[in-house]
């Protein structure tokens, strides 16, 4: 059946029977692609009763239905799986990540905001956390600010009222407990957003560190998110 050049849409051709079944599922393939939301790019099993007009990335070993589809999206309809090959330039946003993806020729790159013509790439992110205190006078995240990358700050929402003799806390990472912050609220409700001075770079996996100021912690919950730049090489 011949389809459109960019979408690959279906198209109806000459004296074909049933034309409803070629349009209606060119609708259901547009209106998939044109404000795409994709529900996953880690499903690697197709899901067994999925809705229509549902679209996933296929990753790398996907299997059944998807099988060698890696790269395409798949989108369900007339209960079956069809496969859209992606166009360099395409972009989406994955549900299940909350995250921008772009498409830049051979992968989907999350944030992707340029790229030269061989993969090079500028990614803007953010990644978010939501980290429980631990009692003491300090409380590490695991490492949340990734490997080569370049921190232009970090911003955070007390979840639930932090408890303990600490009067205020501070924000930042060992070495500088105070980067992103000093003075912050206790309540729940209350907030930060550390700005650095210069983006930063960090050149291994970085935990968040939470200090008391004025006393220890006994309990709380914070919400972090870390907004990073990340460069990616070219390829060969």
């Amino acid at each position: 059946m011949s389809e459109t050049l960019n979408m690959g849409l279906p198209l109806v051709q000459p004296s074909q029977a049933q034309k409803h079944v070629t349009v209606n599922e060119a609708l259901v393939r547009l209106d998939a692609l044109g404000q795409m939301v994709l529900a996953s790019r880690t499903v690697t099993t197709p899901p067994v009763t999925p809705v229509e007009g549902i679209a996933y990335i296929v990753p790398a070993g996907a299997v059944g239905d998807w099988t060698g589809a890696d790269g395409e999206i798949a989108i369900h309809v007339n209960g079956g799986w069809a496969m859209v090959t992606p166009q360099a330039g395409w972009r989406g946003w994955v549900s299940d990540e909350g995250t921008q993806v772009a498409f830049d020729g051979v992968t989907w790159v999350a944030g992707l905001g340029a790229a030269s013509a061989n993969g090079a790439g500028t990614s803007v992110r953010v990644i978010e956390v939501d980290h429980t205190l631990t009692a003491g006078a300090t409380s590490d995240t695991a490492p949340v600010i990734p490997a080569q990358s370049l921190v232009i700050g970090v911003t955070a929402r007390v979840l639930t009222t932090i408890t303990g003799a600490a009067t205020g806390w501070r924000l930042g990472v060992a070495g500088s407990d105070d980067r992103y912050g000093t003075g912050l609220g206790l309540a729940a409700g209350s907030w930060a957003r550390g700005l650095t001075g210069s983006p930063l770079a960090y050149y291994s996996d970085t935990a968040l560190r939470l200090s008391g100021e004025g006393g220890d912690f006994a309990s709380g919950d914070v919400r972090l998110a870390v907004h990073v730049m990340e460069l990616a090489l070219p390829r060969i």
